[in-house]
């Protein structure tokens, strides 16, 4: 049943409208073709989450109940994790950032592809029900619960972290700037469904949470630090409230350049809906280093 799932989403890949830039930058494929990785509901790592993000962070039988779905066996269920690979074109372009006199613009190609991504990994998402559902079987998103929410207390976290459900799907594995290095790189967005349909997990190729990221595994690169210009990344690691505020910045840049063409995006922080706003992006941590757009551990 994966691999028919594989090429249904891939399918839907190539022919979703969602899926191409606004026409003032080619009107091409944003993402290119999926992956796709498989944990089994009752996997103990889940719980650990709980510990690691927060404890308000949903388990995989706690989405599927807080979706109204009948109370099943923890090892019933299964939780399917794609990764959304952005096309080489837009990776390459990204490159060339624009320096300003007081904040640095990521291209303006990424930042259209990164606000249209929302849109798309929740159709992607609705999708992937609608596949299940029609083979009698039934699936739930955490994007796309009302559960969802990003947690501010202090610091930054939500409810249903995608880059931890996609490493316990064997998807990839953590780095210094925080991002997940899969196969296909780091810069990438990722989506998951919980579904009760049995299908086979795959197994985590590495069970290290940094063995991808060549700064934890060698001792070498950094070149993320080097990449951000809101110095929100060091030897301890990625500082969410730097990035927070330089991000802020370069939106409200991004935004009076091509605000017409974005779409909006509306989320929960601390349980309570928000008003609509334009996610640009930054990423410049993800652009010309090592980890890109692949695994760089597999080069050594």
């Amino acid at each position: 049943m994966i691999d028919e799932l594989y090429q249904y989403l891939k399918s839907f890949f190539e022919t979703s409208k969602l899926n191409l830039l606004h026409e003032n930058y080619g009107g091409r494929r944003i993402f290119s073709d999926p992956i796709i990785g498989v944990a089994r509901g009752d996997d103990p790592i889940f719980q650990k989450f709980k510990g690691v993000i927060g404890p308000e962070h949903l388990t995989p039988l706690e989405l599927w109940l807080a979706e109204g779905q009948e109370n099943l066996l923890a090892s019933n269920l299964c939780i399917i994790s794609i990764v959304f690979p952005y096309v080489d074109k837009i990776r390459k372009e990204s490159k060339n950032v624009k320096k300003l006199l007081r904040v640095t613009l990521p291209a303006e190609i990424y930042s259209v592809g990164r606000n249209y991504a929302n849109l798309f990994k929740q159709e992607t998402c609705k999708k992937i029900i609608e596949f299940f559902n029609e083979k009698s079987y039934k699936a739930v998103a955490g994007m796309l619960s009302e559960s969802f929410t990003i947690m501010a207390k202090g610091n930054f976290y939500s409810t249903w972290s995608e880059r931890h459900i996609a490493f316990a799907t064997g998807l990839g594995t953590f780095s210094l700037h925080e991002g997940l290095i899969t196969e296909v790189g780091c810069n990438i967005r990722l989506a998951s469904v919980v579904t009760d349909a049995p299908l086979k997990s795959t197994p985590r190729k590495n069970d290290d949470p940094y063995g991808n990221c060549l700064y934890y595994s060698k001792g070498t690169c950094r070149k993320c630090e080097e990449k951000c210009p809101g110095n929100a990344i060091d030897e301890n690691g990625h500082n969410k409230i730097k990035c927070y505020e330089y991000g802020r910045k370069v939106a409200r840049k991004v935004i009076a350049r091509i605000g017409p063409i974005l779409k909006a995006h509306i989320r929960r922080v601390n349980g309570k809906l928000r008003p609509p706003s334009y996610p640009v992006g930054c990423a410049f941590c993800q652009f010309d280093v090592p980890c890109m757009d692949k695994n760089p551990i597999i080069d050594e």
